[in-house]
């Protein structure tokens, strides 16, 4: 069963498709007769456009049923019917010329954070009806742009806040027409730099009201809140940019207002300097009303070159290790030579694989996809024997992995984000695997030297 399908494309869904692979191959079954079984995938999502090619993508299967199937009215299904006597979700859409986009930000933040605090209930209580909206919730496309606006909370935000009754309009004397004071609290974040354990405390913290202790005024998001942050209470939520998809963003959005008696209200901030934000904000309303027709095709190659390069090791060795008993232990490895059938049916198994993603090619094209793969193979089936008769010459042993308990000898596969990987070019260079199916690419470290000034400039 997989959930939210949507979100398996890009790199995340080529290397699962190719991994996936090696799943199927684990899971098949046969029958009596010979048959072969194949285990039923049932997936789900909201958002999807082109499903046909994306499940022939990722599962290899061209047979695709949906359920339930569309019916007189498109607003109407067996899972869901549309609300016409509750308050739905509210979009506005802020853009400003000439100015920055985080000054834009900064003024939208305070408006929202001030105005929530003037319709708070004094004293506070829990069903406040104004609470759902005591809580900013900021969507960013990019941590570097979440942890600028995180400094403008810190700073800007929270001062702006504190002194809301010096910006009265001009002429108005007495109490602020629109806003509060309020004494905002430090921000929090739901993105990949916090702990398992952070982001489960600040999911808890969320569904405090505002009259407790550990209320969260301002919490900053990537993409991570686009799913399972199923909290009712959140109401109001600012996004920074149009979202690179559709599908994104109205996952992302959904996340408030999820509650009949707590409507959502959408802040989206459109930065004009940039061509796809203008045009958004320029058929902000046609296009929300009609968002879900421009929900876009997921895009994932598994069998393409440089997933082959990442990935194609670590899946056949999975495969092969896992299809015969004999090779499971951590020095099953070792075995090759005697198991070698097994390898070759795993290896044709990929290359099938491979056949059946590229369905739309003509004949010829999809021939050669099925050699190529064949011949990366066996070419790898050859470096792989090799590197075990060098090792028994020199009465060494080579394990699976660096993660077999109690292995013993020199592991056959390597992380590819090795510090200090095999050399180029080399049998054992070949045989590089993820330990991530998101973190693909090695870190890079910056030193900053700092040189104390010469004298003469210190005298200048």
């Amino acid at each position: 069963m997989q959930d939210e399908l949507h979100l398996i494309s890009g790199p995340l869904g080529t290397m699962v498709g190719l991994y996936e692979t090696a799943i199927e191959a684990l899971c098949e079954t046969k029958l009596a007769d010979g048959t072969r079984v194949r285990p039923k995938i049932l997936a789900s999502t909201a958002t999807v456009r082109r499903a046909r090619r994306q499940v022939l993508s990722l599962f290899g299967r061209d047979a695709v049923s949906l359920f339930p199937p569309p019916g007189r009215d498109e607003g109407e299904t067996f899972f869901a019917r549309v609300a016409r006597d509750t308050d739905g979700r509210l979009y506005l859409g802020v853009a400003a010329g000439g100015r920055p986009m985080k000054a834009v930000l900064l003024r939208v933040y305070v408006a929202l954070l001030s105005a929530a605090q003037k319709r708070a209930a004094l004293p506070s209580r829990d069903d406040d009806p104004a609470d759902p909206y005591s809580t900013v919730v900021g969507y960013f496309n990019a941590l570097r742009e979440l942890g600028g606006m995180r400094r403008l909370v810190e700073d800007e935000v929270r001062s702006r806040c504190a002194r809301i009754d010096e910006h009265r309009p001009f002429g108005e004397k007495g109490a602020h027409r629109w806003f509060r004071t309020r004494e905002l609290g430090e921000p929090v974040e739901l993105t990949s730099r916090e702990s398992t354990h952070a982001i489960a405390r600040t999911r808890g913290r969320l569904k405090l009201f505002a009259s407790e202790k550990e209320h969260v005024d301002v919490l900053l998001a990537s993409n991570m809140i686009s799913v399972g942050v199923d909290i009712d209470r959140l109401g109001l939520m600012v996004v920074a940019g149009q979202p690179k998809t559709a599908s994104e963003y109205i996952q992302a959005t959904s996340r408030v207002g999820r509650d009949p008696k707590r409507p959502g209200l959408v802040v989206t901030v459109l930065n004009l300097h940039k061509a796809r934000d203008r045009s958004h904000y320029e058929r902000f309303t046609a296009w929300h009303d009609c968002y879900y027709r421009h929900v876009e095709a997921m895009s994932l190659t598994p069998f393409s070159a440089p997933a082959l390069e990442r990935g194609f090791a670590g899946a056949l060795l999975a495969m092969a290790r896992h299809l015969e008993a004999a090779l499971q232990s951590s020095d099953g490895v070792m075995d090759v030579e005697a198991e070698r059938a097994v390898v070759e049916t795993a290896i044709e198994a990929l290359a099938q694989r491979a056949g059946r993603e590229r369905m739309g090619l003509d004949a010829r094209a999809h021939e050669a996809m099925v050699e190529t793969l064949r011949h990366r193979g066996r070419s790898l089936l050859d470096a792989w024997i090799s590197l075990v008769r060098a090792s028994r010459e020199g009465a060494g042993a080579r394990c699976w992995s660096p993660f077999d308990r109690g292995h013993q000898g020199k592991p056959l596969l390597f992380s590819a984000l090795e510090k200090e990987p095999p050399p180029k070019g080399s049998d054992d260079a070949r045989f590089a695997a993820p330990t991530s199916m998101r973190d693909v690419e090695a870190t890079t470290h910056i030193w900053v030297e700092r040189r104390p000034l010469s004298r003469k400039a210190v005298e200048s």
